[in-house]
This record gives C-alpha cells, sequence and structure tokens, in this order.
C-alpha cells in the first residue's frame, strides 16, 4: 500500500515501516560517530519502542556495544492497516542490532501486567543471566492496577484554580486562547498510579526476586520540570504530582540498591516533540518558541542527543555522577539557562496566529511529530507502494 499519515487531533493513526526504519538509523549513525562509552553490558529497557526508551537502548547497544531486552507493546500490521511506529522502530534496531553482532530479544505485551514482568525476567535469567542497567520509560493514558484489576487514567489537568494561556494547533498554526479545569482529588490520585514511581518499583521488585539484577545496577526513569509558561499545567499540575512520587521512588530504590553499590536516578529531560506532548495544551506552542530559540544558540537536542549525553557525561564518565539538591540528574540544563528562557519568554508573548512561523520554529515541530510515525524523512518515497506487515522475529 501507499502509506500517507492521517491525523486525527494529535494523533496520527497511520505509520510508515521505511520511514521508522530510516530513522532509528539515523539515530545509530549518531551514535556511532561519538567516541564510544565504557558503559552497561546488559540492558533491560522497559519502554523501548519509541522516545527516550529507544534512544537509549540504541545509546547503550551502539555505544556501548550492550546486549539489550525491550519491553513494548505488540501492534502488528495487516494487509489494510499499518502497525504501530513503534513496532516499525522495534524491528529495525533488532535488524541492525543483528547485523552488527549484538544481543538483542524483544518482550511485547503490557508492561503493567505481572505476566509481562515474569516472562521479561525468565528472558533475562536465560539469554543474559543479569541485567546490569534497568531504563524505565513507560508513558501511558490508562493503567489496570494489579491488586485490584482496576482500570484507572492519567490528566493533564492544573492543581487548584483553572488554568488560562495561549495555545496552538500546530497542524493550522491558529494561536488561541485556552482554559483547562482543574484536576479533582480523584484525577490526581489515578494520574499518580499511572504515571508515578509504584510501576518502576514492581519492575525492580520482580527483577530482584528473581536474581538477575547485577550487583551494581544502574537504574533510570525520565521526568520533566519545564519553564515558568508551562509549570501551571505541567509541574504544578496532576502530572507533576505524578512526577514528584516518581523521584521520591528513585530515592527509595537507591537507598536499597546502595548496599550493594547500585544506584537509581531519575533524569530530567528536556521539552521534546513527543505524543504525550503534543497531547498538552499550551507545550506545543512552548516547545515551537523553544526549538527557536535553542536552534538559533546551537543547543538543541533531539532524544538520541540527550541519551548519548545521559550515558557519556552523567552516568558513565568515570566519575560520581552529578546529581542536583533533590539526587536528579539534570539533563535540561541547556533548556532552563537564563537566556534561553529570557528569549523563549519574550517570543511568548508576542506570538500570534500571524506570525507564529516567523517567531517560532512552528514548522519543525511539525516536521518532528510526523516523523515519531516514520514520515517527512529525507530519502524516503513515500509514493511507493511498501508492505505495511514487517516481522518481528525476536518478539516474544
Amino acid at each position: 500500500m501507499i502509506i500517507k499519515p492521517r491525523t486525527r487531533g494529535f494523533i496520527c493513526t497511520t505509520s510508515h515501516p521505511v520511514g521508522c526504519e530510516a530513522q532509528v538509523q539515523e539515530q545509530i549513525d549518531y551514535v556511532l560517530k561519538q567516541p564510544g562509552i565504557e558503559g552497561p553490558r546488559n540492558v533491560l529497557v522497559i519502554g523501548a519502542s519509541t522516545g527516550y526508551g529507544l534512544s537509549a537502548r540504541i545509546a547503550a547497544a551502539f555505544g556501548s556495544r550492550a546486549n539489550t531486552v525491550g519491553v513494548y507493546r505488540p501492534s502488528q500490521a495487516t494487509e489494510k492497516r499499518t502497525a504501530s511506529a513503534g513496532w516499525y522502530n522495534s524491528a529495525a534496531f533488532e535488524k541492525a542490532a543483528d547485523a552488527a553482532g549484538l544481543k538483542s530479544f524483544s518482550v511485547t505485551g503490557d508492561a503493567y501486567t505481572q505476566e509481562t514482568k515474569a516472562k521479561t525476567v525468565e528472558l533475562i535469567r536465560k539469554e543474559l543471566g543479569q541485567v546490569d542497567l534497568v531504563v524505565y520509560s513507560v508513558a501511558s493514558a490508562r493503567r489496570t492496577l494489579p491488586e485490584t484489576g482496576e482500570t484507572v487514567n492519567s490528566v493533564l489537568k492544573p492543581i487548584g484554580p483553572a488554568y488560562t494561556n495561549k495555545t496552538v494547533n500546530f497542524h493550522t498554526g491558529e494561536v488561541t486562547e485556552v482554559t483547562i479545569e482543574p484536576a479533582t482529588e480523584e484525577e490526581v490520585k489515578n494520574t499518580v498510579e499511572v504515571m508515578g514511581g509504584d510501576d518502576w518499583e514492581l519492575w525492580m521488585n520482580e527483577l530482584a526476586e528473581g536474581g538477575v539484577l547485577a550487583e551494581k545496577v544502574t537504574t533510570i526513569a525520565f521526568s520533566y520540570i519545564g519553564s515558568e509558561i508551562t509549570k501551571a499545567i505541567y509541574r504544578d499540575g496532576s502530572i507533576g504530582q505524578a512526577k514528584d512520587h516518581l523521584e521520591a521512588t528513585a530515592l527509595k530504590l537507591n537507598e536499597r540498591l546502595a548496599d550493594g553499590g547500585g544506584r537509581a536516578y531519575v533524569t530530567v529531560s528536556k521539552a521534546l516533540v513527543t505524543q504525550s506532548s503534543s497531547a498538552i495544551p499550551v507545550v506545543p506552542l512552548y516547545v515551537s518558541a523553544l526549538y527557536k530559540v535553542m536552534k538559533e544558540k546551537g543547543l538543541h537536542e533531539g532524544c538520541i542527543e540527550q541519551i548519548y549525553r545521559l550515558f557519556a557525561d552523567r552516568l558513565y564518565n568515570g566519575q560520581e555522577t552529578p546529581v542536583d539538591e533533590k539526587g536528579r540528574i539534570r539533563i535540561d540544563d541547556w533548556e532552563l539557562r537564563e537566556d534561553v528562557q529570557s528569549e523563549v519568554a519574550e517570543l511568548w508573548s508576542k506570538v500570534t496566529s500571524e506570525n507564529i512561523e516567523e517567531l517560532t520554529d512552528l514548522a519543525g515541530y511539525r516536521r518532528e511529530f510526523f516523523q515519531l510515525f516514520g514520515f517527512e524523512t529525507d530519502g524516503v518515497d513515500y509514493d511507493a507502494d511498501v508492505n505495511p506487515v514487517v516481522d518481528n522475529p525476536k518478539a516474544i
């Protein structure tokens, strides 16, 4: 079939296998051009198919020659429907890892379930013995709680008063004002249960009980703080409560692992174009302005640049890992530089529907959004007939 992007709001319902493979290869090529990393040998990435999880798997494999296990949701194609971008990304990664002589394995399933955890432990025990890096990179709108079987949903809402600010329809460039009603106590609680640290801790418990954690294991999860512009809807909102819980979980895990020389961190990363962030009012406009400023200053990073810097300069630099006063690794340092934020704030005060293309990098935002699904990638013929069915023989 000839595959074109089909959008519904902030979701693209199609993905392109050739484009996804080309973008995975671009990330691999970036890592191979950098100095090698004296890093992990056996790596588990939970949420490995897109975003920071995918980049962490690539950086570990091609920067440190690590063997990897990736956990992600299954999403195979039919002759009439494409698979998810995550499925195509993972198949492309497995193909490249095989060609490079690296061991790689995929566990497909819901990361929140006990079944997936048990299947992963068994695979690690059989194929790798133990892992010395565990990356937790699960982002989901809902979770079925293991204790009760209840399915709860996360929300992206402020806490306290309603929140009003600018936003943009990134497809059309129309800048409008949006008001978001506050989250209820129940919604905040549910958001923490979905996006907090509970499942990360359950994974670490399961891996420890299964005997597949190396003595000096490192584990990381990802968080975000952001600027004053997004503070009310993000860090001070319902999702911020979940991130607080995630960070508290990191401290708990770090204390537990320290006896064996292990460590646990939350990594605070920069704002990027993701399917999740595209759903948050205000954020696409902020990211468009941020990209404009950071690109002009030569500071812009995507997922792979962020993860490589995390591994090479923070986690595996041969020295003690630098953390902030709350024990977090900060790779959002360039985003939050005073000069960057002051220029973003100035653009924010001026931006309208009429001048948005000039004042911000909305075009770059759009392009990166479609690239999440394998589109708008250089060198790919999007008028060619392609088979949407891509097998991944490593997936179990």
